[in-house]
Parts: C-alpha cells; sequence; structure tokens
C-alpha cells in the first residue's frame, strides 16, 4: 500500500485566512479541497506538500449563484456542478463534462477548482516512484520528488515523451477546462495581496510543468459565467478507453450561438488532452455566417484536427487519436446542429 509522506494540516476558516497561511507557507504549502488528484499524487511522492490548507467546506466557495449569468465557487463539488438544473439546462456542455470525470465516488469528493487546477499527466509520470526510479526519472519528476532525473548528453533532465525536446510535454487532462473556455468562463484568483480575475484561457500555459499561469500563493476561489440565452447551444464529447473512471485522452467542447435561419453567430471549439493545455480551435471563427450543414461540419473539423497533435504520454495509438480528433470535432457540431 502506498502511504502518503508527513504533512501538516490546517483546515482554514475563510478564504483570507488560506490565502495568508498559503502565503506563510511558501512552496512548502498547497491548498487541498476533494484531494482526489492530490493525494494520489502526494502518495506517488510526485507533489510532496509539507503543509496542507484545507479549503473544501468553506461555505464562501461551496456556493452558486445565478443572477446575470452564473457564479460557481471553486469548491463545489462535481457531482453538484452535473446536476444543479442551472447549469444543465443553460450550460450542458459544462454538465456534461463534470458527469463524465471519473466515478461517481470521486466527483462526490472532487471539486470544479481543483479540476480546473489538475496536474497534467503523462504515462512516463503517473507511476509509482520506484518506477519512475527505475527509469532516471523525467523532467518534470524531481520538482516534486527531489530525486536526479536522467540527463541527456548535453546534461539536460530528459522528457521520455521526446526525449530532445527542452521542454516538458505531460498533457492536460481535465474535463471542465475545455467545457469552459468554449463557454467564455472567467475565473477569480486570491492571494494574500488581493485578487485578479481573467479568462480561464489565460489561465493555462503550453509547458507540462508549468501549465497555470496562477501563481503558488493564488487561490481559484469562483468561475463566472455570463447568461447563455437560447441561441447558445453546446456539448461536450470524451474520448477514452473505459467508459467512466478513466481521464480522456481527447476532448471537443463546442458552443455556438445561432440566429433564427440556424447561421453561426458565434462558435467557440475547445480541445482537450492534446497538449500541456486546453487549445482554442482559432478556425471556429469560420463557422460564423454559415449553416452548420454537413460540408461546413467536415470542413471545420478537418481543419480543427490538425490542432490534435498526440504524442506517445497517454492511452492508446497515436494515429488513431489523431482520427478520432476530427471525428470528434464533426459529432460534436451535428450534436449542437440537431438542437
Amino acid at each position: 500500500m502506498m502511504r502518503a509522506p508527513d504533512f501538516r494540516y490546517r483546515a482554514a476558516r475563510s478564504v483570507a485566512e488560506a490565502a495568508r497561511a498559503l502565503a506563510d507557507g511558501g512552496p512548502d504549502a498547497m491548498v487541498v479541497a476533494g484531494g482526489t488528484d492530490l493525494v494520489p499524487n502526494m502518495k506517488r511522492r510526485q507533489q510532496v506538500p509539507g503543509l496542507l490548507i484545507g479549503i473544501g467546506r468553506l461555505a464562501e466557495l461551496r456556493g452558486m449563484r445565478a443572477g446575470r449569468g452564473l457564479e460557481i465557487g471553486g469548491a463545489r463539488r462535481l457531482a453538484e456542478v452535473a446536476t444543479d438544473p442551472a447549469v444543465v439546462h443553460g450550460f450542458p456542455a459544462l454538465a456534461r463534462a463534470a458527469g463524465l470525470v471519473a466515478t461517481p465516488q470521486i466527483r462526490n469528493m472532487g471539486t470544479l477548482g481543483g479540476n480546473l487546477c489538475l496536474d497534467t499527466r503523462c504515462t512516463y509520470y503517473n507511476q509509482s516512484y520506484e518506477w519512475r526510479q527505475a527509469i532516471g526519472f523525467c523532467m518534470k519528476a524531481p520538482s516534486a520528488t527531489g530525486g536526479r532525473a536522467c540527463a541527456s548528453p548535453s546534461g539536460d533532465a530528459i522528457c521520455w515523451v521526446a526525449t530532445s525536446s527542452p521542454r516538458c510535454w505531460a498533457v492536460s487532462s481535465s474535463d471542465t477546462a475545455p467545457a469552459l473556455i468554449a463557454l467564455g468562463a472567467r475565473v477569480t484568483l486570491v492571494c494574500s495581496e488581493g485578487e485578479r480575475d481573467l479568462a480561464l484561457e489565460e489561465l493555462y500555459a503550453d509547458d507540462g510543468m508549468s501549465y497555470l499561469a496562477k501563481r503558488p500563493d493564488e487561490i481559484l476561489t469562483a468561475v463566472r459565467l455570463a447568461p447563455a440565452g437560447a441561441a447558445w447551444r453546446s456539448t461536450y464529447w470524451k474520448l477514452r478507453r473505459r467508459g467512466s473512471f478513466d481521464f480522456p485522452i481527447l476532448s471537443v467542447a463546442a458552443a455556438v450561438r445561432m440566429d433564427g435561419d440556424g447561421r453561426v453567430q458565434d462558435a467557440r471549439v475547445v480541445l482537450g488532452a492534446v497538449a500541456s493545455r486546453p487549445v482554442l480551435v482559432p478556425e471556429s471563427a469560420q463557422l460564423v455566417g454559415r449553416r452548420l450543414d454537413d460540408e461546413a461540419i467536415e470542413a471545420f473539423a478537418e481543419a480543427a484536427a490538425t490542432h490534435a497533435r498526440p504524442m506517445d504520454n497517454t492511452d492508446l495509438a497515436l494515429a488513431w487519436r489523431k482520427k478520432m480528433a476530427r471525428r470528434y470535432v464533426a459529432g460534436a457540431l451535428r450534436e449542437i446542429a440537431r438542437g
């Protein structure tokens, strides 16, 4: 049985207290809410914080407010997000994405903020400490384990996915991030010095190690969505080996606003699990002014699939995953076209 390393635990009584404790704790401190990703990582010695600051029971992070749009607390459970009528009817892509995370037990514990800040994953990283030690670790592992990474002839730590690469290729595997980016979500980050607001797509960087633009002393406290309205249609498609539990090896989130004649007024399509961050497809703008007929859908799916460049960092064959990107984009848009 794998056991977590020794750590201290502090249950915060407010967001302000959690932010101060996180700042005081420095690089040795992390926040924990559901712990469904962090605790297994600790057992594998991928992340070894000396201080955990509990925020999962803070009422100010557990709520959801509807009004001019929707505001969801960062510690709102995924199961609650997936089944809330305001999400199901107004933002179906988010409801489906949250409902497809892992298993019911994990969704009952895991939080929206935790899924958005999910650690990147890789075949060579998400293994036991002993397995990673046997291959000489990788460039992502030493930052969490303190182990010495296997080095290339140049002396640089190796990414086993692309051994000549100077960067880590661990992949973003969040389900809710692509859906929320497609829906144009914004997030609030709080630290001891104040708070800031940014579009969700700005939270992510295309780097398997430094994958978040969030500072270590910041806490994701809220997700905000503008009113959707009846003209907006959205969906989320997820590819994985098994029908439950597994992380995505490809995901497609799409949000499209249609006019009364069935023409596209706005569109945002996002690919997940194909890079170290969710990929907002720039060709989405090409759908504007067109009807979602077979010709438009197939042409767009072909263009969108060029942004899916699978590597040997997750499950199943690379070429097959590449082909499925085109099919999943087309399938998601056909679902939206049917209404």
